[in-house]
Protein backbone atom coordinates (compact mmCIF):
# COMPACT_ATOMS: atom_id res chain seq x y z
CA UNK A 1 0.00 0.00 0.00
CA UNK A 2 1.08 3.42 -0.80
CA UNK A 3 2.13 6.58 1.41
CA UNK A 4 -0.01 9.89 0.14
CA UNK A 5 0.52 13.46 1.16
CA UNK A 6 -2.49 15.58 0.80
CA UNK A 7 -1.71 19.56 0.66
CA UNK A 8 -4.24 21.81 1.67
CA UNK A 9 -4.47 25.25 1.94
CA UNK A 10 -4.50 26.72 5.09
CA UNK A 11 -5.74 29.99 3.93
CA UNK A 12 -9.58 31.17 5.00
CA UNK A 13 -9.94 33.97 2.16
CA UNK A 14 -9.13 35.70 -0.56
CA UNK A 15 -7.89 39.16 -1.65
CA UNK A 16 -10.16 40.34 -4.18
CA UNK A 17 -9.56 42.85 -7.07
CA UNK A 18 -11.55 45.62 -5.54
CA UNK A 19 -9.41 45.21 -2.22
CA UNK A 20 -12.33 43.14 -1.07
CA UNK A 21 -11.54 39.52 1.31
CA UNK A 22 -13.69 37.10 0.02
CA UNK A 23 -14.43 33.93 2.28
CA UNK A 24 -12.70 30.96 1.04
CA UNK A 25 -10.89 27.21 1.94
CA UNK A 26 -11.09 24.50 0.39
CA UNK A 27 -14.10 22.80 -1.34
CA UNK A 28 -15.64 20.50 0.60
CA UNK A 29 -16.37 17.59 -2.00
CA UNK A 30 -12.68 18.03 -3.48
CA UNK A 31 -10.95 17.31 0.12
CA UNK A 32 -13.82 14.44 1.19
CA UNK A 33 -14.40 12.57 -2.16
CA UNK A 34 -10.10 12.28 -2.73
CA UNK A 35 -9.66 11.05 0.76
CA UNK A 36 -12.32 8.88 1.38
CA UNK A 37 -11.56 6.97 -2.14
CA UNK A 38 -8.11 6.81 -1.37
CA UNK A 39 -8.36 5.72 2.10
CA UNK A 40 -10.77 2.93 1.07
CA UNK A 41 -8.50 1.58 -1.37
CA UNK A 42 -6.01 0.70 1.50
CA UNK A 43 -3.54 3.29 1.28
CA UNK A 44 -2.24 5.82 3.81
CA UNK A 45 -3.48 9.53 3.67
CA UNK A 46 -1.40 12.03 5.68
CA UNK A 47 -3.01 16.01 5.27
CA UNK A 48 -0.46 18.61 5.58
CA UNK A 49 -0.90 22.42 5.26
CA UNK A 50 1.55 25.63 5.36
CA UNK A 51 2.73 26.27 9.43
CA UNK A 52 0.77 23.19 10.21
CA UNK A 53 -2.94 25.20 10.48
CA UNK A 54 -6.21 23.83 10.78
CA UNK A 55 -7.48 24.43 6.52
CA UNK A 56 -11.10 26.08 6.42
CA UNK A 57 -13.50 24.78 4.94
CA UNK A 58 -15.58 26.73 2.18
CA UNK A 59 -18.90 27.06 3.54
CA UNK A 60 -20.11 27.75 0.08
CA UNK A 61 -19.07 24.51 -1.07
CA UNK A 62 -21.35 22.92 2.32
CA UNK A 63 -24.31 24.45 1.04
CA UNK A 64 -27.09 21.99 -0.57
CA UNK A 65 -27.21 24.09 -3.80
CA UNK A 66 -23.33 24.17 -4.55
CA UNK A 67 -23.03 20.19 -3.33
CA UNK A 68 -25.80 18.68 -4.98
CA UNK A 69 -28.83 18.27 -2.22
CA UNK A 70 -28.58 18.62 1.24
CA UNK A 71 -28.40 15.24 1.37
CA UNK A 72 -24.93 15.41 0.10
CA UNK A 73 -24.26 18.25 1.97
CA UNK A 74 -24.74 16.48 5.39
CA UNK A 75 -22.64 13.43 4.14
CA UNK A 76 -20.00 15.94 3.08
CA UNK A 77 -20.06 18.20 6.55
CA UNK A 78 -19.85 14.36 8.51
CA UNK A 79 -17.02 13.14 6.78
CA UNK A 80 -15.32 15.88 8.06
CA UNK A 81 -16.67 15.90 11.20
CA UNK A 82 -15.26 12.62 10.89
CA UNK A 83 -12.15 13.52 10.78
CA UNK A 84 -11.94 16.39 12.38
CA UNK A 85 -9.21 15.73 14.68
CA UNK A 86 -6.64 15.17 11.51
CA UNK A 87 -7.85 17.91 10.23
CA UNK A 88 -6.82 19.54 12.94
CA UNK A 89 -3.68 18.64 13.41
CA UNK A 90 -2.14 18.57 10.00
CA UNK A 91 1.67 17.79 9.15
CA UNK A 92 3.36 21.09 8.65
CA UNK A 93 3.90 21.24 5.06
CA UNK A 94 7.93 22.61 5.61
CA UNK A 95 8.94 18.99 7.41
CA UNK A 96 7.69 16.90 5.63
CA UNK A 97 10.23 14.36 3.84
CA UNK A 98 9.17 13.47 0.06
CA UNK A 99 10.80 10.64 -0.06
CA UNK A 100 8.75 8.91 2.28
CA UNK A 101 5.92 9.56 -0.14
CA UNK A 102 4.52 8.03 -3.28
CA UNK A 103 2.01 10.48 -4.35
CA UNK A 104 0.79 14.47 -3.49
CA UNK A 105 -2.87 15.25 -3.82
CA UNK A 106 -3.95 18.68 -4.03
CA UNK A 107 -7.50 19.59 -3.96
CA UNK A 108 -8.65 22.93 -4.30
CA UNK A 109 -11.05 25.39 -3.38
CA UNK A 110 -9.62 29.36 -3.54
CA UNK A 111 -7.70 28.83 -0.72
CA UNK A 112 -4.45 27.69 -3.15
CA UNK A 113 -4.68 30.89 -4.82
CA UNK A 114 -3.77 32.87 -1.80
CA UNK A 115 -1.26 30.09 -0.15
CA UNK A 116 -0.12 27.41 -2.21
CA UNK A 117 0.94 29.08 -5.21
CA UNK A 118 4.03 31.12 -3.85
CA UNK A 119 4.96 28.50 -0.87
CA UNK A 120 8.30 27.38 -1.36
CA UNK A 121 7.98 24.55 0.90
CA UNK A 122 5.48 23.22 -1.55
CA UNK A 123 7.72 23.84 -4.38
CA UNK A 124 10.35 22.04 -2.51
CA UNK A 125 7.99 18.80 -2.43
CA UNK A 126 6.44 19.10 -5.83
CA UNK A 127 10.51 19.09 -7.83
CA UNK A 128 11.44 16.09 -5.04
CA UNK A 129 8.73 14.39 -6.11
CA UNK A 130 8.72 14.73 -9.73
CA UNK A 131 12.16 14.09 -10.32
CA UNK A 132 11.46 10.86 -8.73
CA UNK A 133 8.78 10.53 -10.65
CA UNK A 134 6.09 10.24 -8.05
CA UNK A 135 2.61 11.05 -8.38
CA UNK A 136 1.63 14.34 -8.11
CA UNK A 137 -2.26 15.08 -8.50
CA UNK A 138 -4.02 18.61 -8.25
CA UNK A 139 -7.41 19.55 -8.98
CA UNK A 140 -9.98 22.14 -9.46
CA UNK A 141 -7.60 25.36 -8.07
CA UNK A 142 -5.44 22.99 -6.39
CA UNK A 143 -2.95 23.24 -9.76
CA UNK A 144 -2.46 27.03 -8.71
CA UNK A 145 -0.05 24.85 -6.23
CA UNK A 146 2.24 23.53 -9.12
CA UNK A 147 3.23 27.86 -9.55
CA UNK A 148 5.40 27.06 -5.99
CA UNK A 149 7.60 25.02 -8.37
CA UNK A 150 10.36 27.35 -9.77
CA UNK A 151 14.10 26.91 -9.87
CA UNK A 152 16.60 29.52 -8.86
CA UNK A 153 16.42 31.02 -12.77
CA UNK A 154 12.29 31.13 -11.90
CA UNK A 155 11.82 28.52 -14.62
CA UNK A 156 8.63 26.76 -14.16
CA UNK A 157 9.05 22.98 -13.21
CA UNK A 158 5.99 21.73 -15.45
CA UNK A 159 6.35 24.35 -18.49
CA UNK A 160 5.48 22.28 -21.80
CA UNK A 161 3.18 19.79 -19.76
CA UNK A 162 0.00 18.64 -20.34
CA UNK A 163 -2.70 19.59 -17.49
CA UNK A 164 -6.21 20.99 -16.82
CA UNK A 165 -7.23 23.59 -14.22
CA UNK A 166 -10.26 25.48 -13.02
CA UNK A 167 -11.01 27.36 -16.38
CA UNK A 168 -10.81 31.08 -16.87
CA UNK A 169 -14.67 30.72 -18.11
CA UNK A 170 -16.05 28.65 -15.10
CA UNK A 171 -13.96 30.80 -12.92
CA UNK A 172 -15.99 34.34 -14.24
CA UNK A 173 -19.42 32.49 -14.77
CA UNK A 174 -19.80 30.69 -11.63
CA UNK A 175 -17.20 30.69 -9.41
CA UNK A 176 -16.25 34.19 -8.45
CA UNK A 177 -16.63 36.63 -11.09
CA UNK A 178 -14.72 39.44 -12.85
CA UNK A 179 -13.55 40.69 -9.12
CA UNK A 180 -11.27 37.63 -9.21
CA UNK A 181 -7.53 38.78 -8.62
CA UNK A 182 -5.92 36.57 -10.95
CA UNK A 183 -7.21 33.78 -12.80
CA UNK A 184 -5.42 30.63 -12.61
CA UNK A 185 -5.59 29.17 -16.63
CA UNK A 186 -4.30 31.91 -17.64
CA UNK A 187 -1.34 32.03 -15.16
CA UNK A 188 -0.74 28.61 -16.20
CA UNK A 189 -0.59 28.92 -19.54
CA UNK A 190 1.31 32.23 -19.51
CA UNK A 191 4.40 30.42 -17.50
CA UNK A 192 4.04 27.69 -20.11
CA UNK A 193 1.95 24.56 -19.20
CA UNK A 194 -0.03 23.26 -22.00
CA UNK A 195 -3.86 23.11 -20.40
CA UNK A 196 -6.09 21.40 -22.20
CA UNK A 197 -9.61 21.85 -20.56
CA UNK A 198 -13.37 20.35 -21.21
CA UNK A 199 -16.94 21.69 -20.93
CA UNK A 200 -17.84 23.59 -18.13
CA UNK A 201 -18.61 21.72 -14.57
CA UNK A 202 -18.28 18.37 -16.24
CA UNK A 203 -15.44 15.57 -15.10
CA UNK A 204 -12.05 16.15 -17.13
CA UNK A 205 -8.55 14.27 -16.29
CA UNK A 206 -5.69 15.21 -17.92
CA UNK A 207 -2.67 12.90 -17.79
CA UNK A 208 0.63 13.59 -18.65
CA UNK A 209 3.11 10.78 -17.27
CA UNK A 210 3.60 11.08 -13.04
CA UNK A 211 1.13 14.51 -13.48
CA UNK A 212 -2.86 14.00 -12.90
CA UNK A 213 -4.81 17.02 -12.89
CA UNK A 214 -8.90 17.72 -12.73
CA UNK A 215 -10.81 20.64 -14.18
CA UNK A 216 -13.42 21.52 -11.11
CA UNK A 217 -15.24 19.37 -8.59
CA UNK A 218 -16.91 17.01 -10.37
CA UNK A 219 -13.12 15.91 -11.43
CA UNK A 220 -12.62 14.90 -7.84
CA UNK A 221 -13.27 10.74 -8.17
CA UNK A 222 -11.92 10.79 -11.51
CA UNK A 223 -8.87 12.31 -10.41
CA UNK A 224 -8.52 9.81 -7.19
CA UNK A 225 -9.15 6.96 -9.27
CA UNK A 226 -6.47 7.52 -11.63
CA UNK A 227 -3.80 7.99 -8.59
CA UNK A 228 -5.37 4.24 -7.69
CA UNK A 229 -4.70 3.23 -11.07
CA UNK A 230 -1.36 4.63 -11.33
CA UNK A 231 -0.09 3.57 -8.01
CA UNK A 232 -1.25 0.40 -9.21
CA UNK A 233 1.14 0.29 -12.42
Amino acid sequence: MANILMVVSAADHLAMKDGSEHPTGYWAEELAVSHRLLLDAGHTVHIATPGGRKPTVDEVSLAPEAAGGQERADELRSYLAGIDAELSSPLVLADVDASSYDAVVMPGGHGPMTDLYQDADLGTVLTSMDAAGKIIAPFCHGPAGLLSAVDGSGTFLFAGRRLTVFTDHEELNGGTGPNTPWLVESVLRSKGALVETGADWTSHVVRDGNLISGQNPQSSEDVARQVLAALAE
